[in-house]
């Protein structure tokens, strides 16, 4: 079986690893990884934060500001991608469909908050113009558009960030909430005119953590026609580290299912395996992406027909994105 990943941070490897001098990283370090796992297609998402010491960032020359590292991102996604004949860049479903029977692997772009833009929505159309399909307001900070889930629960959307959400449909792009706040998600929901996503989030109820989503907000997102998609990384599986295992995370999806519907549960993976240590491991038997068929096994065992665990694995984002980009 195939699957769609919601969120893929491969353009950090990407940047990383091109900025030290390599070519052809997504050929050399990840593509068998992709194909073994059955990842048909994906969201390559720009997450340029952390420029704080803590990764690659520290050394590179002229990289002191968010808009700088994006820039510097888009611009080694961009050098890459045209060297990786095994995946395209895609802008509609149908783009992507074209690509999957040439035997391609089709990427939409992302970006996974807006810091770099500053509080000016222009910096929306720039990225839509670059291929970017998918929006995240935050990452974990709070910016001029809206609190991050590190920031304070109560704050949300501030008017830059109402007018970025009507900015972000008016153009076709898929408005992802899987980073805000709590007052984040609620604003965004009490203004989205059409399907919200959270593209790598998984049941509050299960984890308790600032990142995964309580009943009700999965409700929301069902209400939306959107789509909640599975994140491996581990502590936001369980809290006990010998439960946080693809086990476990089947019995998220099964939550999301008796929750929402099957038809509102997806794939966002989140592998983060290349960041290196500390702290950035998949759920035990979901290390990295060529382990994926773990999770639809465990979901077969839970009972889940061939039929959801395919809505599971690609239908039910591919829907969504049918819907808003065409």
């Amino acid at each position: 079986m195939t699957c769609f990943d919601a969120h893929s941070d491969l353009l950090y490897d990407v940047t990383r690893r091109s900025l030290a001098g390599e070519t052809r990283v997504l050929e050399t370090h990840h593509l068998d990884r992709l194909r073994r796992g059955g990842v048909e297609g994906l969201v390559l998402a720009c997450w340029y934060g952390a420029g704080d010491g803590h990764t690659f960032w520290k050394d590179v020359p002229g990289a002191g500001s968010d808009a700088a590292r994006l820039r510097i991102m888009a611009d080694c996604a961009r050098a890459e991608l045209a060297r990786c004949r095994e995946i395209r860049l895609v802008r509609t479903v149908k783009e992507a469909e074209e690509a999957r029977a040439a035997g391609q692997i089709y990427a939409f772009l992302g970006i996974e908050g807006m810091a770099a833009f500053d509080g000016d929505a222009d910096g929306i159309d720039r990225f839509y113009e670059l291929g970017g399909r998918l929006g995240m307001l935050t990452w974990n900070e709070e910016n001029a558009f809206a609190a991050g889930a590190g920031a304070d629960p109560e704050k949300g959307l501030t008017d830059r960030g109402r007018a970025a959400v009507r900015r972000m449909e008016d153009l076709g792009m898929v408005v992802d909430v899987s980073h805000l706040s709590d007052g984040g998600f609620w604003d965004v929901m009490d203004l989205a005119a059409g399907p919200v996503i959270a593209s790598h989030s998984n049941c509050r109820a299960l984890c308790d953590v600032r990142r995964n989503l309580t009943d009700d907000q999965l409700r929301a997102i069902r209400d939306s026609g959107g789509v909640v998609g599975l994140n491996v990384y581990h502590s936001f599986v369980h809290a006990d580290p010998a439960r946080q295992t693809a086990e476990t995370l089947a019995l998220h999806a099964a939550r999301m299912a008796e929750v929402m519907g099957v038809e509102h549960v997806g794939c966002g993976f989140d592998f983060c395996e290349f960041f290196g240590p500390p702290d950035n491991e998949g759920a035990a038997g979901l290390e990295d992406a060529s382990r994926i068929g773990n999770l639809f096994r465990c979901l077969e065992k839970l009972g889940m027909s061939r039929e959801e665990r395919a809505l599971i694995a690609r239908d039910n984002f591919l829907r969504v994105f049918r819907q808003v980009l065409g």
